[in-house]
């Protein structure tokens, strides 16, 4: 008996293979410098493997309590108080999520609803819209001008319906480099106040931050706190991508919603990582030095790119920076990201991955979360780039 094979219509219509995956193959075949993925090619502290192995040893291998291990909520409420001056309830308004990522889609898929409309700026990470579809909702891009790349806040609200139920803000902000000001929060305040709104934010780079300023975040500003859902990563921050464990902060009435979803994604983020951060972050240093460690790299890479035929964009927070090419050439920038792999040997990301439209800002984004050799080879070969 012949069988009719099983077909489905798609979800996420449109979306492939991601860039990432793309680049990272053609590296990979041409032996390239990695400039394009973020994440860290350098060793994280071996006082973090030992307390994941300690945390083994101990036996603490089965199950943590679905919210994330106590102890370790615990320090995330004290960090969060100490530096942005916010109290959150380590029972009801603190989770540890199997990464940020994760945190992100519980997030929407627990707050936004079918028929809603969701507010998020791009360019931006590639993961917001298609989720926001998921739930039969629509994402709403709106583009930051370049090259400074900042919000403008009157756009902001002509864009506001009774229909929109979320903004998605990301500070610092991947891919750009740029942060939020005070200025910035008392805007989103002012547009937000007397709605029912909610604020994702997506601060899985919160301390890495340049140049003496704070980060401004959602917890920093007593309104914004009281409608956001904010996300961090320890992967981001301790160097340990690979571990896939983050959190997120909200009031109770929001946490409430998101870990019902939550509970049945993962159910609890991996136990002996969450002992390990739980130890870990005893000293508040681990992760205050943070923004003076990517400063240098980033100081680095600015310096070693002084010969080189990009314009480099400011950047002001995350472990990424842009480098423009559109006084030289209106190639398009993905080609250029293909020629530069096969040429120079190096690899980075075009700038219009990240947006729906692959709208073409002749701009590549280049990651300095790096050993400083790979930061200087890397750039060492960019300025050997040529445009005709």
């Amino acid at each position: 008996m012949i069988q009719t094979p099983v077909t489905s219509r798609t979800k996420l219509d449109n979306v492939g293979t991601t860039i990432f995956s793309v680049i990272g193959e053609l590296s990979r075949r041409h032996d390239a410098i990695n400039l394009s993925q973020g994440a860290p090619n350098f060793a994280c502290d071996s006082e973090l493997i030992k307390g994941v192995t300690r945390a083994m040893e101990n036996n603490h291998n089965q199950y943590a309590v679905m919210t994330g291990y106590e102890l370790l909520r615990q320090r995330i409420a004290e960090k969060v108080q100490n530096v942005y001056g916010r109290c959150y309830d380590v029972d009801s308004e603190v989770l540890v999520t199997a990464s940020a990522s994760q945190a992100i889609y519980s997030t929407i898929s627990a707050l936004v609803h079918p028929g809603d409309e969701v507010i998020y700026f791009e360019p931006s990470f590639d993961s917001y819209a298609p989720i926001v579809r998921l739930q039969g909702a629509t994402p709403i891009p709106l583009k930051l001008v370049a090259p400074e790349f900042k919000i403008n806040w009157d756009e902001v609200r002509a864009t506001i319906s009774s229909k929109t139920k979320m903004i998605i803000i990301n500070t610092p902000h991947n891919p750009t480099g740029q942060v939020l000001s005070k200025q910035d929060l008392d805007e989103l305040a002012a547009i937000t106040r007397n709605t029912d709104i909610a604020i994702l934010s997506d601060e899985v780079y919160e301390h890495i931050v340049f140049d003496q300023q704070p980060h401004c975040g959602m917890a920093s500003h007593e309104e914004l706190a009281a409608r956001s859902v904010i996300i961090s990563s320890f992967g981001k921050t301790f160097h340990v991508t690979g571990w896939r464990v983050g959190y997120c902060v909200a009031p109770q009435g929001l946490m409430d919603e998101v870990v019902k979803v939550y509970q049945f994604l993962m159910f609890a983020a991996d136990t002996p990582m969450q002992y390990a951060f739980a130890e870990y972050m005893k000293d508040p240093q681990t992760y205050l030095h943070l923004g003076q460690f990517y400063q240098h790299k980033r100081d680095l890479m600015i310096e070693s790119l002084a010969d080189s035929p990009f314009h480099i964009i400011p950047s002001s927070g995350s472990f990424f920076l842009l480098a423009s090419y559109g006084h030289l050439s209106q190639e398009k920038d993905s080609d250029v990201v293909t020629r530069l792999i096969k040429e120079q040997g190096v690899a980075t990301i075009p700038l219009s991955a990240f947006y729906t439209d692959s709208t073409d800002n002749k701009m590549i984004r280049l990651s300095f979360a790096k050993d400083d050799a790979t930061i200087k080879s890397g750039a060492a070969a960019l300025c050997q780039a040529r445009f005709d």
